[in-house]
């Protein structure tokens, strides 16, 4: 896979130097290490604006060729990066959360509150008084989540927004992870259960207002007639839904899951948004539906690499290593699902005998599945070259994890020629300061 080809916004120069955008990685590289002290400015996330914008713009205008009204809302789980989302907001995002401080986290970055959804299988008091307040939809994910949401409305004394979630029981063939619409998921319940659920829907008027459907295969979907079909059962079911006297519903939120080119080769044919709608044009067949999209790997994922270093390269047996600063900790992906990220050097190596090897791209964190590649085909690199993982904008950064006591490293936005900070790296002082200022007098328990 050496060989595959960069693109979009990453490029390499006639010098065999990698490129984001106008920035050089490799220069870079050098000017952090000069800004930051040790171990601040290696590895790091770099990101590409002129990608983010590509990737939104591509929904943008795929979306504006349906007759339907719609919502492209962008799933925070997948990066939550502040900045990031001011810009996805600036550009007529709405946003999807998962998590009570994920809704106040799209607040902070200016989100309208009723451009905000609110998903997930295990919604907390809290988490649901705050959406119901600020007027969020809330995706119904069972039956005690529709008790607690009614219970949320009678305890802020306003009438919730909700969608009810259904598994159509339809295998998006990814990997088991990844995959959240069987009819065995922890997410959403079976069409099966429905009529129940609009019964209770029907005996709360005053706290529930039910206004739409909501289903989601899983992620990394890359057979795009799988959302035809999905939106074909929900529209089935709307229609039936509706003949009940629930004249309010309006939305069919098809969720999202569109999968990227990991593989970055020559010749993919990996859908693009306009597939996705394409595929779905005709199954939509109520023109008044708001439909509403949650992508959210598809928009930020090509936009990131990992930059890290090389620290050695060493042999053991029959394998080949190369040890670089980034780790799992940075990029769990490979380790958490197997995942594919492809690699290359950021320069030509230096190395005494550069020649193409293959070899397994480790971190030096202390576990045997910390890697973020095997069996690559990569000129042998020297010490201190540079090394990236790509497509590393989704669900990397926001599964970083300070495990043996590594900080979390700063985030490096481009536009064009110039950089900026997203966000700072991680120091000592801020994973050990939950562990200052404690009481200092020890607690019995009061019945």
């Amino acid at each position: 896979m050496a060989s595959a080809p960069l693109k979009n916004c990453f490029h390499r120069d006639g010098a065999g130097f990698l490129w984001c955008e106008g920035v050089r990685v490799k220069s870079l590289q050098e000017d952090l290490s000069r800004r930051l002290p040790r171990p601040s400015c290696s590895p790091f996330y770099l990101y590409s604006l002129s990608q983010v914008r590509h990737n939104v713009s591509r929904y943008k205008e795929a979306l504006k060729t349906l007759p339907n009204p719609h919502v492209l809302g962008y799933s925070l789980k997948a990066n939550g990066n502040l900045e990031i989302l001011k810009t996805l907001r600036a550009m007529g995002c709405g946003a999807v959360t998962v998590s009570g401080n994920e809704i106040r986290l799209a607040l902070t970055a200016g989100f309208s509150p009723d451009s905000i959804v609110y998903n997930g299988n295990g919604k907390q008091d809290w988490e649901l008084e705050l959406a119901v307040r600020v007027n969020c939809l809330i995706n119904v994910d069972s039956d005690f989540d529709l008790r607690h949401v009614r219970s949320a409305a009678d305890t802020v004394r306003q009438r919730a927004r909700v969608l009810i979630r259904i598994n159509p029981d339809i295998d998006p063939r990814v990997h088991p992870y990844n995959s959240t619409g069987l009819a065995s998921s922890k997410f959403g319940l079976e069409c099966s259960q429905l009529p129940g659920l609009l019964e209770k829907v029907r005996r709360w008027p005053a706290q529930l207002q039910l206004v739409g459907l909501h289903c989601h295969l899983g992620s990394t979907i890359t057979d795009v007639s799988l959302f035809r079909d999905v939106v074909s059962v929900v529209s089935a079911e709307m229609e039936s839904v509706r003949s009940q006297g629930f004249h309010d519903l309006r939305y069919l939120n098809m969720g999202g899951g569109l999968g990227i080119d990991y593989l970055r080769q020559q010749d993919s044919t990996n859908p693009s948004p306009a597939d996705l709608v394409s595929s779905i044009r005709d199954a939509l067949t109520d023109k008044n539906i708001c439909l509403i999209l949650e992508p959210g790997r598809s928009i930020i994922g090509d936009a990131a690499i990992l930059v890290t270093k090389v620290i050695g390269v060493k042999g053991n047996g029959k394998k080949r290593f190369v040890v670089t600063d980034g780790s799992m900790t940075e990029v769990i992906r490979p380790s958490l699902y197997s995942a594919y990220h492809h690699i290359q050097l950021t320069e030509p190596s230096q190395a005494e005998d550069p020649t193409e090897q293959e070899y397994d791209v480790v971190g030096p964190v202390c576990e045997c599945g910390d890697f973020l590649g095997k069996d690559r085909t990569i000129p042998t690199p020297h010490e201190g070259c540079g090394l990236v993982v790509f497509d590393v904008g989704a669900y990397c950064s926001s599964m970083a994890s300070n495990y043996n006591m590594r900080i979390r490293p700063a985030e490096v936005l481009v536009d064009g020629a110039t950089w900026r900070f997203i966000r700072r790296p991680e120091t000592l002082e801020d994973m050990t300061r939950c562990y200052t200022g404690l009481p200092p007098d020890s607690f019995s328990i009061q019945d």
